[in-house]
Formats: structure tokens, C-alpha cells, sequence
């Protein structure tokens, strides 16, 4: 794909929010319709990743805590773990959430897919230029009251 390219004056004088929002409007949708050829949603795959970090360490009520903030869609969370649980691709042990191998296999395939959109998404843009955006982009919610600190 090429685009047009602008000088910087031009560039400097385009709107923010209208870039940000595009951007994260594609980028979601993408990622969105990746997982979603895996039947899966964001918090299905929120869930999938933090599980897989950290085996056996999640309840529901602490993973629920801490993917809520980053949730737009309102996800009731008990009926996504309920949902990966009758897939067979979780397991709940004294009250611990664990992948199952049906669920880590599955978390790779749904990876794969999302690394394509990644793929796609950062033709292009090399590392340096990658990590200044998000820079700007972080400082600039800081600037505005909001948390600019990465999330961990």
C-alpha cells in the first residue's frame, strides 16, 4: 500500500483526536474480527493472556479487577470464564483459573491471528518510529489528566 506523503507543517496541523480515533477504531475491528474467527472476544483473549502468564494464580474475582478498566463492552466476565470453561479450555482449582492444553492451543491460534493484524498494522513503521507514537500518545493522555504510564 502507499500513501501520500505531507511535510511536517502539514502533518503537525492535523487534528489528534480524529487520527487517534481511526486508528483505534481499524486497530480494534481488526483484532476484534481476528478473534472473533476463533469465536472469541477481547475479554476472551485478555483472559486467555493473563491466565497464561501466571498459571494458577488468577481468581475470577481479581482477573475481573484488573481486565474491567480496559472493557468498553460491558462483559458480564463470569460468563466469559463459564464460557471458556464448557469449551474445556479452563479449569478452576481452589478457586485458581488454569488453561487447560485445548486452551493454551487455542490462545496460540487466536495469537497467530491477532499477530497478522499487528503485522499489517505496522508495515512500514519501523521500531523507532513505533515507540515515538506511543510516546506522544502517552504523554499526551498524561497532559490531559489520564494515566500515562504503561500498562502492566
Amino acid at each position: 500500500m502507499t500513501t501520500n506523503r505531507y511535510s511536517q507543517q502539514q502533518l503537525a496541523a492535523q487534528p489528534i483526536g480524529y487520527w487517534a480515533r481511526e486508528t483505534a477504531n481499524l486497530v480494534i475491528g481488526g483484532l476484534r474480527t481476528a478473534l472473533a474467527e476463533e469465536h472469541l472476544t477481547q475479554p476472551h483473549w485478555w483472559t486467555l493472556n493473563h491466565i497464561a502468564g501466571a498459571p494458577g494464580t488468577w481468581t475470577r474475582k481479581a482477573l475481573t479487577e484488573k481486565l474491567t478498566p480496559f472493557d468498553d463492552q460491558n462483559t458480564d466476565f463470569d460468563t466469559v470464564y463459564a464460557d471458556l470453561t464448557t469449551r474445556g479450555w479452563l479449569t478452576e482449582t481452589d478457586d485458581r483459573l488454569t488453561l487447560t492444553e485445548a486452551g493454551e492451543a487455542g490462545r496460540l491460534r487466536a495469537h497467530a491471528r491477532n499477530a497478522k493484524v499487528h503485522t499489517r498494522m505496522r508495515e512500514g513503521i519501523d521500531d523507532t518510529a513505533y515507540a515515538a507514537t506511543i510516546d506522544t500518545l502517552r504523554r499526551m493522555v498524561a497532559n490531559l489528566g489520564g494515566n500515562g504510564d504503561l500498562p502492566s
